[in-house]
């Protein structure tokens, strides 16, 4: 904020002097007074005690949130800052067991009804209780096809909530869902009176109920938090967090090297060895392009098929990724999501196949454009860049197109200019392929620009289905459809690699959330 100070000038008015008219008559002296009795001064205070000095941590990320509203974007750069500052009615462990946070439990009441019990006590950060109607007003909230929000595929199958008392919510569903409660370890819970009175304001400005609270935003340099003294869960060992956006991996190396970062994010495998310390487990990332065969050239599934078989993806995961990546499984799913088929295999690297598609196909050489993004996630630019010049060799004519983080997802996002690639990256931390196949699969997904009716049905009937055999069955063959018709072009799914500073202590996440309460600093 900018403060003006005025520098006021002060006018000294000047004494009249008054002269006397004549010599003064003499006063007799006063009589001598004993001096008063005076009490001994107070002893010196005590000097206050000193303050402790603040613990101050650092973290790199690659880009700037879009935005601070924690239910508007599906954005790993927003949920880094807002998964300190918000909650959820339930969370995963260190182990991704799901467990109570803002619901002290829950249970199903019939098919379509579940009930959470709040945790009493619980308050905003601006005075706004914890109570049913917030949780209300959430759901709600997110739902709302004019809000529009990009994590909508979470949560179709929710249709209402409602206060059963002041500390009690039952949630609804359109069917049957199995997984509920997973969807609702995403849900972010937020101040009903604040989040509705300007929504430019709480964009920028989060307030919720978790262990950090917002300090400022300078868009595209640093986010500021502190510590929730408050907090009902206890005040986290570190005091002020700074999350600092650096794009270049390289840049966010030299300021963890040069201790002005505790936590970098995406580290590249080739400089393990160059950070003071180093963590990598295995992650839920994958990285895939996403091909239009709704519309325009790659509506022909040979080129698809062809783009499949000319992508060596095992280079890919030992000459890029430095082998903390896997080959994947023709799906967008790990071994440990509900719905993996282990049957689907990978398309293997033939480029001699993959010039006869084209050639069967008829493929004149049209020029297809790729979309993409650098910064966002781990070697994006150059795995981008590996693709096309492989896609290239076999005879595509590729053009590339790299473009800036809010302007990409205007493209990623859009149902009328949907590009016939685009390169993006999927995790699932629902663990349930219902999340993958909603967004990425259907012919209605938010991020989809693939479309075979019989995938979507039974994508949709699956996620109402309580049998999980046959659940599971749908899956698979959703799996094996859309690996036949090559709905991506499917690469690898990569490790979670992280640089740490020498005074940080702290243990990565299956689903790659960064958790400052869980983090500490030696001295």
């Amino acid at each position: 904020m900018r403060r003006e100070r005025t520098l006021i000038g002060l006018t000294v008015a000047a004494m009249l002097l008054l002269a006397a008219c004549g010599a003064p008559t003499p006063t007799p002296a006063p009589p001598p007074v004993a001096p008063a009795q005076t009490e001994a001064p107070a002893a010196p205070t005590e000097a206050p005690a000193a303050q402790p000095t603040p613990v101050v941590a650092a973290i790199a990320i690659g880009g700037d949130p879009t935005t601070l509203d924690p239910q508007a974007a599906d954005d790993g750069n927003e949920r880094a800052v807002n998964d300190n500052i918000y909650e959820t009615l339930l969370t995963r462990d260190q182990a991704m067991k799901i467990v109570p946070l803002l619901a002290e439990s829950y249970e199903q009441i019939d098919d379509t009804t579940w009930r959470f019990h709040l945790r009493s006590g619980v308050s905003f950060t601006n005075g706004e209780p914890l109570v049913a109607d917030a949780v209300v007003f959430s759901v709600e909230r997110i739902i709302d096809p004019e809000y529009n929000s990009e994590q909508l595929s979470f949560f179709e199958t929710v249709s209402s909530a409602k206060a059963v008392d002041e500390m009690t919510v039952d949630i609804t569903t359109a069917g049957p869902d199995p997984i509920l409660p997973a969807r609702m370890y995403w849900l972010k819970i937020v101040p009903p009176e604040y989040a509705s009175a300007d929504a430019a304001t709480f964009a920028e400005h989060p307030i919720g109920t978790g262990p950090y609270r917002f300090v400022s935003w300078t868009r595209g340099t640093e986010i500021k938090l502190e510590a929730n003294p408050d907090y009902w869960g206890g005040r986290p060992p570190i005091d002020q967090v700074t999350v600092r956006v650096i794009p270049e991996e390289s840049t966010r190396l030299a300021a963890l090297q040069a201790g002005e970062v505790d936590l970098v994010r995406d580290l590249l495998p080739e400089q393990i060895d160059l950070a003071p310390n180093a963590k990598h487990t295995p992650g839920l990332e994958f990285p895939i392009v996403r091909l239009n065969n709704k519309t325009g050239i790659l509506t022909d599934a040979r080129l698809r098929q062809a783009m499949n078989y000319a992508v060596d993806k095992e280079a890919i995961a030992e000459a890029l990724y430095g082998g903390y990546a896997v080959v994947a499984q023709a799906q967008v799913l790990t071994p440990g999501h509900f719905g993996f088929n282990s049957e689907v295999e990978a398309y293997p690297y033939d480029p001699d196949k993959a010039r006869q598609l084209l050639k069967d196909a008829g493929y004149d050489g049209s020029e297809i454009v790729f979309v993409g993004e650098a910064g966002r996630w781990l070697k994006d630019r150059e795995l981008i860049e590996a693709v096309a010049a492989q896609l290239t060799d076999v005879g595509f004519n590729i053009k590339v197109e790299i473009y800036e983080w809010s302007k990409y997802l205007d493209y990623l996002f859009s149902q009328e200019e949907q590009p016939a690639m685009i390169y993006v990256s999927n995790d699932n931390p629902l663990m349930d392929a219902d999340r993958t196949f909603s967004g990425y699969y259907s012919c209605s997904g938010r991020v989809s620009s693939y479309c075979n009716d019989r995938v979507t049905q039974l994508i949709d009937e699956g996620r109402t289905e309580t049998n999980v055999a046959k659940r599971l069955s749908m899956y698979q063959e959703v799996v094996k459809l859309s690996r036949d018709e090559a709905a991506f072009i499917f690469l690898v799914n990569l490790e979670n690699i992280y640089g740490l500073s020498p005074r940080l202590q702290w243990e990565p996440r299956l689903d790659g959330r960064i958790l400052m309460k869980d983090m500490t600093l030696s001295e």
